[in-house]
């Protein structure tokens, strides 16, 4: 039986029963039946039914936000914010499938037409990440049936209510039976859904289980991608204004409560305008209400898993006794519910785990650098490649810094950011694969090349 819990009160919110072995294995060939039939609908058809759930997420946002709110913590305007750009990205698949998935005629000639087509995978296993369930769950689940798949939904175990919510929505919009089954459990259920013969796994979270994810893939050699974490850093040049600069780099790194992918978690600024920077995101971070996440002034939620608390204790600690200054926060919130105060360090080094380690939580580094050849050397000290930004006046500058950098996104004067136009890629330790973007939408089609000779 599976446990929710609340935890900005720690009340239990629901029991839910899990999927054993055996029903996994019944949901997946109902899944790869409804398929054979749903590859054969239009993209028409196709469309006009997730248009509809685009409608039901509207209707319902507030409903759905509550939820969301309640099970991970997340601040009740993040939360209607997030199922609102949910629907910007379905905009784009809806608008643009048919185009990435139109076949191609790339070669003729009197008796000879070479042609491209796109086929769907098949059947689709989709883990999920619960920081961003409408998010990262839509960045998969929505071009994959498009383009004619049957998805496996495993939603994380922190984010099932939510989970169970969209596959209410989807059903509700007309989606055939079987396409959209919903896989509830925690690591061991998504360990026995990596058993079934699936013909692509997409997966969202930490490093360490994507590898896992690669070696159970590997076995019967299925298409995987993993969208896992980063070590996002940012350089904060010297002709900055400095008021500016700092509240974005605050909003990037505190947004979601830290807790995302692409949170900024290493800031490097000029040593030139060290001090003053550090005085200007300190003013922005204790302009920060942490609380309630149910209500709307709150910026700050509580943590959504409580072993967070004792990785983000670690990482201070840890700092601080090599040299770092802390300048607020540091320790977890005494009560109920897993909150832990925004902290901010200064003085950090990479010889402190809070420089190397992903922290997923409100804790950021902040370290002074002599110029830009120093900055580059050390936004490249990691094994994670998701993101990177440089905050200067100056295009050019920006441009070639962040090309010496192995990262899936690049920002000039923005942070934390992602657009559904653009690829969602990691390099390193941050992932396989691609979401978002044309390119994304054709990562759950295969193409067949077509040689068409006359006789």
């Amino acid at each position: 039986m599976l446990t929710i819990v609340n935890p900005a009160t720690e009340a239990i919110l629901a029991q839910i029963s899990e999927d054993n072995a055996g029903a996994i294995a019944s949901k997946a060939a109902y899944a790869r039946a409804a398929q054979r039939q749903w590859a054969q609908t239009s993209l028409a058809e196709r469309c006009q039914i997730i248009g509809r759930f685009q409608e039901l997420l509207a209707i319902h946002r507030e409903a759905h936000a509550q939820t969301l709110t309640a099970e991970v913590g997340k601040p009740i305007t993040q939360a209607r914010a997030e199922i609102r750009a949910t629907g910007d990205r379905l905009d784009f698949f809806l608008k643009h499938t048919a185009a990435a998935l139109t076949p191609a005629i790339v070669w003729t000639e009197p008796t000879l037409t070479e042609e491209i087509t796109w086929e769907p995978l098949g059947l689709v296993a989709n883990i999920s990440a619960w920081n961003y369930p409408y998010f990262v769950g839509s960045n998969v689940f929505i071009p994959a049936l498009l383009a004619g798949n049957a998805v496996l939904y495993k939603p994380s175990e922190f984010a099932t209510l939510t989970g169970q919510a969209i596959a209410q929505r989807l059903q509700e919009a007309g989606l055939p039976d079987g396409l959209f089954q919903l896989i509830v459990g925690d690591g061991a259920t998504g360990a026995a859904l990596l058993e079934q013969p699936v013909d692509g796994i997409f997966f969202t979270g930490s490093h360490a289980t994507g590898r896992r994810i690669a070696a159970a893939a590997a076995k019967q050699l299925t298409k995987v991608q993993l969208e896992l974490g980063g070590k996002d850093p940012a350089y904060v040049c010297e002709d900055v204004d400095l008021a500016t600069a700092a509240a974005s780099l605050a909003e990037g790194a505190f947004y979601n409560n830290g807790q995302s992918c692409c949170a900024v978690e290493r800031i490097y600024v000029q040593q030139q305008i060290y001090e003053p920077f550090v005085a200007a995101f300190l003013e922005t971070v204790h302009g920060f209400k942490l609380g309630d996440p149910t209500l709307d002034n709150t910026d700050l939620g509580p943590l959504t898993r409580v072993v967070q608390q004792a990785v983000l204790t670690q990482q201070i600690q840890d700092a601080v006794e090599r040299g770092a200054k802390l300048l607020c926060g540091g320790q977890p919130i005494l009560g109920a519910g897993y909150f832990f105060e925004p902290t901010v360090l200064s003085e950090v080094n990479h010889s402190m785990t809070v420089m190397q380690a992903e922290s997923f939580g409100p804790v950021i580094g902040i370290q002074r650098v002599a110029d830009d050849v120093e900055a580059v050397r050390l936004m490249a000290d990691t094994p994670y490649g998701l993101t990177a930004g440089v905050y200067t006046r100056d295009r050019q500058r920006a441009i070639a810094i962040l090309k010496q950098l192995p990262v899936g996104s690049a920002y000039w004067n923005c942070c934390d950011r992602v657009s559904p136009r653009l690829p969602w890629s990691g390099r390193g330790h941050s992932g396989l694969g691609l979401t978002l973007s044309t390119h994304g939408i054709r990562a759950f089609a295969q193409p067949k090349a077509w040689h068409l000779r006359s006789a």
